[in-house]
């Protein structure tokens, strides 16, 4: 979880297959597009001429690759990159993708964006076959995985399809191999998003659209749930893995819509600006109110704010200023300046929210700590009244595929009733959209929705017992 409370994705992947040796840093290009999804390190896999040469570290993606890294790396075609945070292994230089894993006759590198819920029942397998682990990640455990049914299977695709078999969770991979191909799988659920991009170099891959149109990518289409793509000196195929470790009630992980994705973004059929504005207009029929103006809380509130003042005829105006030069190396000496840290980063607009009746516009509350900083700060500030709307339901549940929202005795939903939140908070009402209304503002999307953050359900690991006979 972030420090802001915010629920924080483990990390995003990226990679190129190109018909020039700009494979890197069009990779490093794409990442940086990424960097929302994960800021606590970030590596590049190339392949060149039948090697494999990987740099990564912790830090941003222009920490880790400052200065004249990006220029040792060797030149390539094919290329796959990785910015992680994470959720499954501490934070550390071996934890970072992508992961390596040498097998007879080459080697691959494995990019992963999600969680894998049988991670150490596969780990403990491996281990007792003689596979040695470095890390602690489960991506590390996918690649190990892989590449052991490489070396029964003696080729590439159906080695990654034995493994992605008994795969349990999600995982949208991206997996660059010392033989110049690039491939892409999703797992049969969806929950995470990964998409096609071409152009005149040749093709990328990425979480997420945005990154694909600003390396210069013209988008193709989502890669689909249980399918494999696999890309070599131009040539694209197509193939399906089996969909017995489907999980039925699972799917796209709705979470993406409300907050993790970059609002240019466009996933499995659907604007991530039009859902979160989408919201916002529902937000606004669910809770009505009288006030003076609407404000969003910067970034991930402000589309949802848009959609609020539009449905609602009340005037959207600009709540705060963000001080976007803070970064993760900000130090708070004292415990006090620690409790009011928020005002660092956001400062009320006194100007816009003095006597004001002011309707506040926010993506989510999990443990509400950093919510009633900022309510308090727009009373302190001047304004008349604080209306809270929030445009997802009250987290209640953690996440077994990839979201960090920490541990349900610290969700400040299932602690409290709405209206002790409110009161606690200082606002003067409180409202939640619906899961109904949230489902509505996405109904585009092309997949079944994950909503058990919200709703809940059985998380049950499922792991086959003959999964490797």
């Amino acid at each position: 979880m972030k420090a802001d409370g915010k629920p924080s994705e483990e990390c995003a992947v990226f990679g190129v297959s190109l018909t020039c040796d700009a494979a890197a840093g069009l990779t490093y290009n794409g990442l940086l597009a990424l960097q929302h999804r994960g800021q606590e390190g970030a590596g590049i896999a190339v392949a060149n001429n039948h090697s494999l040469v990987c740099h990564k570290d912790v830090g941003l993606v222009s920490e880790v690759f400052s200065g004249e890294t990006i220029e040792h790396i060797p030149r390539g075609r094919v290329a796959v990159g990785h910015a992680r945070y994470s959720t499954t292994g501490r934070n550390s230089k071996e934890n970072v993708g992508p992961f390596v894993t040498e097998y007879l006759t080459g080697r691959i590198a494995t990019a992963h964006n999600g969680n894998i819920t049988n991670a150490q029942a596969i780990r403990d397998k491996l281990s007792k076959r003689g596979v040695m682990f470095r890390a602690t990640s489960d991506s590390e455990v996918i690649s190990a995985l892989i590449a052991y049914y490489i070396r029964q299977e003696k080729k590439a695709l159906p080695g990654i399809i034995r493994a992605a078999d008994h795969l349990r969770g999600a995982f949208s991979l991206i997996i660059a191999s010392s033989k110049n191909k690039l491939i892409a799988v999703r797992d049969p659920n969806g929950f995470r998003p990964l998409c096609l991009g071409k152009s005149d170099m040749g093709y990328a891959v990425a979480s997420e659209s945005c990154a694909l149109e600003i390396c210069g990518f013209e988008f193709v289409r989502d890669v689909k749930p249980g399918e494999i793509i696999t890309i070599k000196n131009g040539v694209i195929t197509y193939e399906s893995i089996s969909l017995h470790n489907k999980e039925e009630g699972r799917g796209f992980c709705i979470f993406e819509y409300v907050y993790f994705a970059r609002p240019d973004s466009v996933l499995d059929g659907l604007s991530i600006y039009e859902a979160r504005y989408n919201m916002g207009a529902i937000l606004a029929k669910e809770y009505p109110v009288d006030a003076d103006v609407v404000c969003g809380v910067p970034d991930s509130g402000l589309v949802a704010a848009s959609g609020y003042s539009a449905e609602s005829g009340i005037p959207l105006v600009s709540g705060f200023v963000k001080n976007r030069y803070i970064g993760r190396s900000f130090i708070y000496p004292t415990q006090t300046q620690r409790d009011s840290a928020v005002r660092q980063k956001l400062n009320p607009l006194t100007a816009n929210v003095k006597g004001k009746k002011v309707v506040l516009v926010d993506d989510s509350i999990v443990r509400g700590t950093t919510c009633e900083k900022i309510i308090r700060s727009l009373k302190n500030s001047g304004a008349a009244e604080v209306h809270m709307r929030v445009s997802s339901p009250p987290f209640r549940h953690t996440c077994h595929y990839g979201t960090d929202i920490g541990s349900e005795e610290n969700l400040i939903a299932n602690k409290m009733g709405t209206d002790e939140i409110r009161k606690k908070f200082g606002a003067n009402s409180l409202g939640y959209i619906s899961i109904n209304g949230l489902k509505k503002a996405c109904e585009k999307c092309v997949l079944p929705f994950c909503a058990a953050c919200f709703t809940g359900g059985d998380e049950t690991e499922r792991v086959r017992k003959d999964i490797f006979e």
